[in-house]
């Protein structure tokens, strides 16, 4: 059985938070600061964890705790162990290599691992008892839930059309999240082609309120409080907001990024395969472009993933954007205005002013 009953009180209600905000998990862009800092101030901080051994996702937890009272999530991807033949690996590294050495890097190679043991880290998740536990790129097993529940953890699953929120639905979600076609990083479909589920926010949100009867977190292309309350207007609990925290101070991201997030336009970013494996909006560069031109040696994601990431590190030392994954969704022009560096407390502290303003305005409509 869930810890809570599913309609007793809203999302916001029984996590305490001051407005319905969550700040979506990022990997490797939401460290333990951020989700302390964003949860201390009356909102939901999210910990990216899919990337993280085990040992170092305790301890991350284990941070966070030491340093807020107050609920936070951790999300994990639901993923097998890859396994890939070496002729995947090598036509994928035949792609890679010559951007490897525009930095200075060797040719690449197999790895003994592309991604954490999933299983694992869902143990510490059991573990550690974390207040909500979200999933991206799959479902858990209804026993997983189960045993999640019994821990005393919130689940929420991600889906981005209804098929798959029925699916977290029958296996025993709490919640789901719906990410919207607008939403930056990797795309959370696993049901069906990513290229067929680019649902809008606005379109999916009702859609998924209605298949799954379930509390649902709208994501995708919301960056202020209009956006939060034109997701609650939908009849969404709670609104998940990713790219208006990349800029902030605790986030994780390189200067490059940062300074593509300041000047990048409504039309600049593009849903691809070819930096992860896996499909996911950024904000379009020469990497993009240059592996997108062979798509045929792109592996699957984790293992692309993978053997991009050393390439992507070494940018970064670099300054140089054109070989980061640039990942952002389609509002990000609507933060600009606010400047790099705001404290993610102060963030939350503006996006409450603005969802109130935004519905004292709907307040005065006839």
């Amino acid at each position: 059985m869930s810890p809570a009953s599913p309609s007793a009180v809203s999302f916001a209600e029984r996590f305490g938070l001051r407005l319905p905000l969550v700040q979506a998990p990022m990997l490797g862009a939401s460290p333990a600061a951020m989700v302390a800092a964003v949860s201390n101030a009356g909102a939901l901080g999210s910990l990216g964890g899919a990337g993280l051994a085990p040992e170092r996702l305790a301890a991350e937890i284990e941070t966070i705790r030491a340093a807020t009272a107050r609920a936070f999530a951790v999300n994990l991807f639901v993923l097998d162990e890859a396994r890939p033949d070496e002729a995947t690996v090598r036509r994928a590294l035949a792609a890679i290599d010559p951007l490897r050495a525009r930095f200075g890097l060797a040719p690449g190679a197999p790895l003994a691992r592309y991604a954490p043991d999933a299983e694992a880290q869902l143990e510490v998740l059991v573990a550690a008892r974390v207040p909500i536990a979200s999933f991206t790129f799959g479902v858990l097993g209804a026993a997983q839930v189960q045993r999640l529940h019994a821990a005393g953890c919130y689940v929420i699953g991600t889906a981005t059309h209804v098929a798959e929120g029925i699916a977290w639905r029958d296996a025993g979600a709490d919640a789901i999240c719906a990410q919207g076609a607008e939403a930056g990083g990797h795309r959370g479909t696993f049901i069906g082609r990513a290229e067929d589920a680019l649902i809008g926010t606005m379109a999916l949100v009702p859609q998924l309120i209605d298949a799954t009867g379930l509390p649902v977190l709208a994501a995708g292309g919301i960056m202020d409080g209009r956006g939060i309350a034109a997701a609650i207007a939908l009849g969404a609990q709670a609104a998940q907001l990713g790219t208006a925290f990349l800029a902030c101070a605790e986030s994780g991201i390189s200067q490059p990024w940062r300074e593509q997030l300041a000047s990048a336009g409504d039309t600049a970013t593009v849903v691809t395969d070819a930096i992860s494996g896996r499909h996911a909006r950024g904000i379009r560069n020469a990497m993009i472009s240059t592996l997108s031109a062979q798509a045929e040696t792109i592996a699957p994601y984790p293992v692309q993933n993978a053997l991009t990431q050393e390439l992507r590190q070494a940018a970064g030392r670099a300054g140089d954007a054109d070989y980061l994954s640039l990942w952002s969704g389609q509002g990000g022009p609507l933060g600009r205005r606010r400047g790099q560096g705001l404290p993610a407390a102060a963030l939350v502290e503006v996006l409450d002013d603005e969802w109130r303003e935004a519905l004292a305005r709907l307040a005065k409509l006839p």
